[in-house]
């Protein structure tokens, strides 16, 4: 995985920097895959699904992602299908043979991610219901 731009230049000499980053927010479409290398990495890959409203219609892409190391465990730990998340990441494309015919793929590498859905909330401590309250007051109070 290398940064997320690269050192480009004109035909004048003159440097430009290419950007590979993709922000999205969106829900899983299935529970995340985990699998490790045979070194111990971690892998985790899942489907996301990003809807759009666009004059009273909505328009849906899913997106492969893929995420490595400390990202795929907590991955794989809390999210789950339906989970809404943010996914800051890259575009990568990769090409395989199937049949004969050469087919593409392309992925999100996931670099961070963040839950978007609401947490349970601690239990409140319950309050007394006043014929349960003690009154054992000692002191006169004078007021």
């Amino acid at each position: 995985m290398g940064p997320a731009y690269k050192q480009q230049t004109t035909s004048e000499g003159a440097k430009l920097a290419g950007v590979n980053k993709v922000i999205l927010v969106g829900n899983l479409g299935r529970d995340p895959e985990l699998r490790s290398t045979n070194n111990g990495l971690q892998i985790a890959k899942f489907s996301l699904a990003t809807t759009e409203k666009r004059n009273d219609e909505e328009q849906t892409e899913w997106h492969n992602v893929v995420a490595f190391g400390r990202q795929a465990e907590t991955a794989g730990q809390y999210l789950k299908k339906g989970s809404k998340v943010y996914i800051e990441g890259s575009l990568h494309t990769s090409n395989y043979e199937k049949d004969g015919e050469k087919r593409y793929r392309t992925e999100i590498t996931c670099r961070n991610f963040q839950f978007l859905d609401s947490r349970p909330q601690e239990p409140r401590q319950q309050s007394l219901k006043p014929d349960e309250v003690e009154e054992d007051f000692t002191d006169d109070i004078p007021f």
